[in-house]
């Protein structure tokens, strides 16, 4: 599998290194308004043609996604007079201008074209204050335009907020063919998408290893729905189980060494095994004459979340790992499944059938507060949490064929992110710091 080149350089532009201590966004505050932020068209400073359209497609991609993360409003920048934006450092902002149009803070970038390469030199401002307050100065492939755009939001998030964002995640997702099902990966906004499996066979389940340089995955591309696992660097896949039977729903432990997964090795019935991923060897977690599925670590490594039909149809249960004590966590509704439990450990998100259609549900770990967050729309399945708990992937047929959306983790914010031929479903989100040479 061929290597994503990322970026060149990534160096700080030569300004006064600002004082973080200023938080201009609590996102813990749940009254906290939106913070309006101005992100024109950036200025081709070189003499090579902008012939990929970089001025406009950059800034859209940074403004997508603070609007996205719930805690920007972005400005229009119509309002303004052309004079306005000219200027790409302090001294050259208008900054009575700003003000006019209520923007707290600008992004300005300038960029230049040499043959296939890119340079470009992005600022925020403090637009109340007249202050810098980042910048950033990056090299690299014209196609990297997207990474160096995600990049940039991270930093004016992390400055504005005083906590990185999720702009530099990536999903990997099962979409549909002629032949079979394969696995893709993607930005988390769904740009940048490319098939990562070429087996004419069914791809399932896949899973992010903590470190976000693997990925485990059910195929049939063997004739058994076996498990693997993917470098995504190097582009191998290693063959981990081989059970005769299902190797199904994986989910790696928050240490990266083992792997939860559904195995029916005994009499043909389901269960919920452990695997240690070097060794192969396993452990059984659950023993019980119904189907045993779907499990998902909490972050501390102490629960698992299953699906279990012990109790007549699907419902959502945990298991303490030191214990083996089970305790069922729904019971509205006679269909549960999809158990994903949030990074942040206060949440479980699950698909539920209400209605006579699938919506996404959240319930707190002991089972006390559930509440439905998808609308009426279509069927919507296969939670994902982000790094950071505070959104959602999900798969939805609202608009016809299978899709992945995106919302925030109260539901609010949905936008749908993949196009094109073919179902797509099962989105997994990875972790928030992914290996550059990936």
């Amino acid at each position: 599998m061929k290597k994503m080149i990322l970026l060149l350089a990534l160096v700080t532009v030569c300004m006064p290194v600002p004082c973080r201590a200023k938080v201009y966004i609590d996102i813990s505050s749940p009254s906290s308004r939106r913070f309006p932020i101005l992100v024109p068209t950036f200025k081709n400073t070189g003499s090579e043609p902008d012939r990929e359209g970089l001025a406009s497609k950059t800034p859209r991609v940074i403004a997508d996604d603070l609007e996205f993360s719930g805690f920007f409003q972005i400005v229009d920048e119509t309002a303004l007079g052309p004079a306005a934006l000219e200027g790409l450092t302090s001294d050259r902002i208008k900054w009575d201008t700003l003000a006019v149009v209520g923007a707290e803070a600008v992004i300005t970038g300038g960029f230049s074209l040499h043959g296939g390469s890119v340079t470009f030199e992005l600022r925020a401002f403090d637009a109340v204050q007249g202050k810098f307050i980042v910048g950033k100065k990056y090299e690299g492939r014209i196609e990297d335009y997207r990474l160096i755009a995600h990049r940039f939001a991270n930093e004016v998030f992390r400055n504005l907020t005083g906590v990185d964002g999720v702009f530099e995640t990536r999903l990997v997702y099962v979409r549909s063919f002629l032949d079979g099902k394969e696995l893709c990966l993607s930005d988390y906004d769904g740009g940048n998408a490319r098939q990562i499996t070429t087996y004419g066979s069914l791809c399932l389940n896949p899973a992010w290893s903590p470190d976000g340089r693997r990925i485990a995955f059910t195929s049939y591309k063997d004739g058994n729905p076996n498990l693997y696992v993917m470098d995504i660097a190097r582009g191998t896949t290693r063959l981990v189980s081989k059970k005769k039977g299902v190797n199904i729903t994986p989910n790696w432990s928050p240490d990266g060494q083992k792997i939860a997964l559904t195995l029916n090795l005994s009499s043909g019935n389901s269960e919920i095994y452990v695997l240690h991923e070097q060794s192969g060897s396993l452990e059984r977690m659950t023993n019980d004459t119904a189907t045993d599925v779907s499990p998902s670590w909490s972050p501390d490594g102490r629960w698992i979340v299953f699906v279990s039909d012990r109790t007549g149809g699907p419902q959502i249960y945990t298991l303490e790992v030191a214990t083996g004590r089970v305790r069922r966590l729904t019971y509205e509704g006679s269909y549960n499944t999809s158990p994903a439990w949030s990074p942040r450990g206060d949440k479980i998100a699950y698909t539920g059938l209400t209605g006579g259609q699938y919506h996404i549900f959240i319930t707190t770990p002991d089972g006390q507060f559930h509440q439905r967050i998808t609308g009426r729309e279509g069927n919507n399945e296969d939670p994902a949490w982000s790094p950071d708990g505070r959104f959602l992937a999900f798969c939805s047929t609202r608009g016809g064929q299978k899709e992945i959306y995106l919302m925030r983790a109260d539901g609010s914010g949905q936008k749908k992110i993949t196009f094109g031929k073919g179902q797509k479903s099962e989105p997994a989100w990875s972790p928030l710091r992914i290996h550059q040479s990936q």
